[in-house]
């Protein structure tokens, strides 16, 4: 069966995270490893990284993935953006590499009017640069596919293979599926026809073995609206079968996805929606 969990807030140290996502009996973690809207990331001593591995042992090794900060866009056509994009994200791995998580997931960035295809070129190449100067091996970044927002790169499955393909790192890289992006930049998965279309056109323009992670994130808008709007599970526009469809995918079966829906600190929204998801397993 899947691995399921949620994204989780790292306030007052990252392996917190493990305890939060306990409240919710989750077994898949996803987390920022710094705050997501600053460029300087706060500095990881030795025991936070010692903590964090201890209760990653405790947890069973359960599937781990980091997100990139929001900032990061190697799209960009401001040179300063670009270059503090590279030198965040070679941060960002590295960060990734001494914690122990073995995934790195990050939006593809927005061309800002060069224009799709310029604008993906200009990606891989920052991208390569960033990986390089990096040094690191042992953390696989993953391409979160969008919901094609403004100039948004990455909603269409094509525009991810480019990524893929092109970049010189590309082999060693896997995609991370977000429910809600994809529905909104047109795939649906609501019903068990529009899921196997869409699962399809995955394999054939990607290859479905590049899949290594979800976001289980319901629509609030319509399909293909090209917004990009989180709802909690069964709350949207996708609707229940399209998870029960995904959660039942044999294909799928030992992936990790997570909760990326809206949340108070108590948490209540994620234990109910887990409840849902654990429901619809295996229906």
């Amino acid at each position: 069966m899947p691995y399921l969990g949620a994204h989780m807030s790292i306030a007052g140290g990252i392996h917190l995270a493990f305890d939060r996502l306990h409240q919710i009996r989750g077994n898949a973690l996803q987390i920022f490893t710094t705050n997501h809207r600053r460029w300087l990331p706060a500095k990881l001593d030795a025991r936070k990284i010692e903590l964090y591995r201890s209760r990653w042992e405790e947890s069973g090794r359960i599937p781990v993935a980091a997100h990139a900060i929001y900032l990061i866009n190697l799209a960009a056509r401001d040179e300063l953006i670009v270059s503090m994009s590279i030198a965040a994200l070679a941060l960002e791995l590295k960060r990734c590499a001494d914690i122990g998580i073995p995934y790195l997931i990050m939006h593809p960035g927005s061309h800002v009017g060069k224009g799709i295809e310029a604008g993906l070129i200009h990606l891989v190449n920052n991208l390569d640069r960033a990986i390089e100067s990096s040094g690191v091996e042992s953390v696989c970044v993953l391409i979160e596919n969008t919901a094609g927002q403004g100039s948004n790169l990455g909603s269409s499955f094509e525009e991810i293979n480019f990524i893929l393909l092109n970049s010189r790192f590309g082999n060693t890289m896997g995609v991370c599926f977000d429910t809600s992006h994809g529905f909104a930049a047109g795939y649906d998965i609501s019903s068990e026809e529009a899921y196997d279309l869409t699962m399809s056109k995955f394999d054939k323009e990607v290859g479905i073995r590049r899949l290594r992670f979800f976001h289980l994130n319901d629509s609030k808008r319509e399909l293909g609206s090209r917004v990009d709007r989180h709802e909690h599970i069964g709350k949207g526009k996708i609707g229940l079968n399209g998870f029960r469809l995904l959660l039942n995918d044999s294909r799928f079966s030992d992936h990790p996805m997570v909760l990326e829906t809206p949340k108070g600190k108590d948490l209540k929204e994620d234990k109910e929606n887990m409840r849902i998801l654990s429901e619809l397993r295996n229906l």
